[in-house]
């Protein structure tokens, strides 16, 4: 099998809660949640270029190469490992910008994946956590690779089980950059500490969905009509939001009710990501 022609997954994630205890002195928000993956996300595909140069096929929409997260993730690889060669990257994207599904950061982490297997630098999977954490505080959940309980900014991990599930995500028509929902007066940062030991499905909100309610209302919108199936969630920051099925059958069945100004896909919890085996 040649890897470099393969398709390189780079899975959703939800937040099956999410609580803010704190900001420590440096502005970094103290957190607590659980990250999910999803068998639904963007694809990447990599062709080798001998002159060390880092491109991507096609920009995203304003956003310029030199801040595309997938740009960044190789040259941060590519120098801390001293490889001289180069790459193309092509990025098939699914996952919308700004909807809290780690989409940007699902993709830079299935680069720093799929380039230490490609470039044969093969450097650990906490070497590759610490070099994503550089890029943003939802990196290393995707290098880590399975469904955690995670604290600190989100990079201490504590591995969870969880039962199979089948959930219905809604897309808002809004951008939700994080920045602006952490900066809230709405936004709580004092809500106490649960223990990762002790804590069950279902238990926890998403402290992040008031101030992303009040500032995009098309968040509370859809919220609202997703809490008729079941106990809603925002995912991250928005503006994404979902609920949780016990079968896809439900899932579907839901979806099917859609209102015609609202969009959203069914997709299956995974409890490891398709590129876990890789280190």
């Amino acid at each position: 099998m040649n890897l470099w022609s393969s398709d390189w997954p780079a899975p959703a994630k939800i937040n099956l809660f999410l609580h803010v205890l704190g900001r420590r002195a440096d502005g970094y928000h103290l957190l607590q949640t659980v990250f999910r993956f999803l068998d639904f996300g963007d694809t990447l595909r990599f062709t080798p270029r001998a002159e060390g140069v880092i491109h991507l096929a096609k920009s995203l929409p304003g956003v310029p190469q030199e801040l595309d997260l997938t740009v960044r993730a190789a040259r941060l690889l590519q120098q801390a490992a001293g490889v001289r060669q180069g790459v193309e990257i092509e990025l098939t994207k699914r996952l919308p910008l700004g909807g809290g599904l780690g989409g940007g950061s699902s993709d830079a982490a299935t680069v720093l994946l799929a380039l230490n297997t490609l470039w044969d630098i093969h450097l650990p999977r906490v070497e590759l956590q610490r070099l994503g954490l550089a890029l943003g505080a939802d990196v290393p959940i995707f290098i880590h690779g399975r469904a955690a309980f995670a604290e600190g900014v989100g990079e201490r991990f504590t591995d969870v089980i969880l039962p199979s599930a089948w959930y219905l995500v809604l897309v808002p028509p809004v951008a939700v950059p994080t920045a602006a929902i952490f900066e809230s007066p709405l936004l709580r940062r004092d809500t106490a500490a649960l223990s990762p030991a002790t804590w069950r499905p279902g238990e926890g909100g998403n402290d992040l969905e008031a101030a992303a309610s009040d500032l995009y209302p098309e968040v509370a919108r859809h919220l609202e009509w997703l809490n008729g199936f079941g106990s809603a969630r925002m995912s991250g920051s928005g503006a994404c939001v979902f609920t949780e099925f016990a079968t896809e059958t439900a899932a579907h069945a839901a979806q099917a009710q859609l209102p015609e100004d609202m969009k959203g896909f069914v997709a299956r919890g995974l409890d490891r990501h398709p590129l876990f085996a890789l280190t």
